[in-house]
């Protein structure tokens, strides 16, 4: 469930993100209005000011250099070029340009593809671009088209989240009340079982019924399985050494021996190999691997190894490895999807689900190793 939030967060991130530009930016916009408001105003008294008479103000020849001075300060490109189309002054153009006169020129015909210039046939042609608020205006429309598609794509994801989120939710309630329905049947047999132990007699029939109770004790398993589905994942001390053992020894006694030769067993250390997890879960994801390595021996004799070994970094490596025909590198990236199945009867959800068990349950990777034969799953646990 905590990789579904992303989007959410992602989204609420992106729009108070984008409320918080925006605002910043619109304030600042205002900022330079106001700033280019009170430099208009100063020039109009300064012009107001040379417009009275000379004998009681400055010379207005102080009043035109200082209006120069107040358009340079504006930050507007401005280039001023004569008859000839000969450059004889320019304001708030780019150093790189100063002595260059191509690149000037060329600099003068994008300023006009902006903006007409401004023919006076007594001095020449004002070419001009825009203010830095109009560049930045130009900008904004495409950024905040931007920023909504962005934010209704992330809407929409949200949104089929919480749909399939939803189907999940009733998959696993249905889950939850087939364990509960296969409760009393189970107990039943439990009870016939163990009159049938009281009674038979030969050899074969007492082996009969022992298997019997083995394949009773997985069904009430798989159905404790069903009620583990949507619930919090436990964190317990889990012996992974002994979870080999106990695997590989059932199917050891299920695996062919007649027609073709399947042998399963484990391998581990002396000592016990322990991490935190929940058995149940971590037992149905080494069932899923080991029923693929039986089947993708495909009528062959082979040999399936399942083994648990302590990591360096304090964590635990569960591996399933069988040495069959091995998985084409053109299918690698796609056997974890759900849906997809090499066999013709697959429904395609036991990888699928054995990855999101060790992923979203216990925090851990389930990845295809690389081997020299066959194929290896690897179950890899933090401590």
């Amino acid at each position: 469930m905590r990789r579904r939030r992303w989007p959410v967060l992602v989204m609420v991130l992106g729009v108070l993100g984008l409320l918080a530009w925006y605002v910043g930016y619109t304030q600042h916009v205002v900022s330079q209005l106001r700033g280019a408001a009170a430099s208009q105003g100063r020039m109009y008294a300064r012009i107001y000011e040379a417009l009275q008479d000379t004998s009681t103000t400055a010379d207005p020849t102080i009043a035109l250099l200082d209006l120069s001075q107040q358009i340079r300060e504006s930050g507007l490109p401005l280039v001023l070029t004569d008859r000839n189309g000969r450059v004889s002054a320019s304001a708030n153009i780019p150093e790189t340009l100063q002595g260059d006169t191509a690149a000037l020129r060329a600099y003068v015909r994008d300023l006009d593809r902006r903006n007409p210039p401004i023919v006076e046939p007594s001095v020449g042609a004002v070419h001009f671009g825009d203010s830095a608020v109009v560049a930045g205006l130009r900008v904004i429309p495409a950024l905040q088209a931007l920023g909504i598609v962005l934010l209704v794509g992330f809407g929409l994801y949200a949104l089929v989240e919480r749909g399939r989120a939803e189907r999940e939710k009733v998959w696993a309630g249905m889950a939850r009340e087939a364990a509960h329905q296969l409760g009393t049947p189970l107990s039943a047999m439990a009870g016939w079982i163990e009159l049938l132990q009281d009674t038979v007699t030969g050899p074969s029939s007492a082996r009969a019924v022992e298997a019997m109770g083995q394949d009773l004790q997985r069904l009430e398993r798989v159905s404790h399985r069903f009620e583990r589905i949507g619930r919090p994942p436990r964190r317990e001390a889990v012996d992974c050494a002994a979870l080999v053992d106990r695997l590989a020894e059932y199917f050891a006694l299920r695996a062919p021996t007649l027609a073709r030769t399947v042998r399963i067993r484990s391998e581990h250390p002396d000592e016990p190999v322990v991490t935190q997890g929940d058995q149940v879960l971590l037992e149905w994801v080494l069932e899923v691997l080991i029923k693929n390595a039986m089947d993708a021996l495909g009528g062959r004799n082979g040999e399936v190894v399942v083994s648990a070994l302590p990591t360096p970094e304090g964590g635990v490596r569960i591996r399933v490895q069988d040495d069959g025909p091995g998985v084409p590198r053109h299918l690698r990236k796609r056997i974890f999807d759900a849906g997809y199945s090499t066999k013709d009867r697959g429904w395609g959800i036991g990888l699928s689900l054995a990855r999101r068990i060790v992923e979203e349950n216990h925090d851990g990777r389930l990845v295809l190793a690389d081997t020299d034969r066959g194929a290896a799953f690897d179950i890899i646990l933090s401590g």
